[in-house]
């Protein structure tokens, strides 16, 4: 199975790029998880909240195919413990799903044609965070999802 992290925009804070490189890192090959950075939208400072969500719907789009499992990271996804993470993962992988793809949107959310094509939201808390710390979050959940998994220590109750 593939694990797609799908991210608007640059991380440009190096300590927390260092971080998500450690993390990315420590995971194993078998795993096969990418992050996805897009673009930023041009000229999003001249476009309304509702036209900067629909043109980087668009740009999220063509990094989803059809058959992907889609989920969106939203405030009011459905949030899980650790463990309960980890297991929804070996569900998908052992339920022969080929590729997650985890989308976090810009600034404003998403779409609503994302929020049409997504199979699920989730949510790493009820605090809001910024995009850049998602993504280190995120990473991090998904090592520690492996742990978790294979048995090992990283993670206690």
């Amino acid at each position: 199975m593939r694990i797609n992290l799908v991210c608007m925009g640059k991380t440009d804070d190096k300590g927390i790029t260092n971080l998500i490189t450690y993390y990315q890192k420590r995971l194993p090959k078998y795993w096969n998880f990418e992050i996805i950075e897009i673009p930023d939208v041009k000229n999003a400072k001249n476009l309304s909240p509702d036209l900067l969500k629909k043109e980087e719907g668009k740009l999220f789009l063509n990094h989803i195919d059809n058959s992907d499992t889609v989920v969106l990271m939203d405030e009011k996804g459905k949030q899980f413990t650790s463990r309960e993470f980890a297991h929804k993962i070996e569900n998908w992988m052992s339920s022969s799903v080929k590729r997650v793809s985890f989308i976090i949107g810009g600034a404003y959310g998403f779409s609503d044609e994302i929020y049409e094509r997504a199979n699920e939201k989730m949510s790493l808390s009820k605090m809001t965070f910024t995009h850049q710390m998602i993504r280190l979050f995120f990473i991090e959940q998904i090592y520690r999802s492996d742990q978790i998994l294979q048995g090992k220590p990283y993670h206690n109750d």
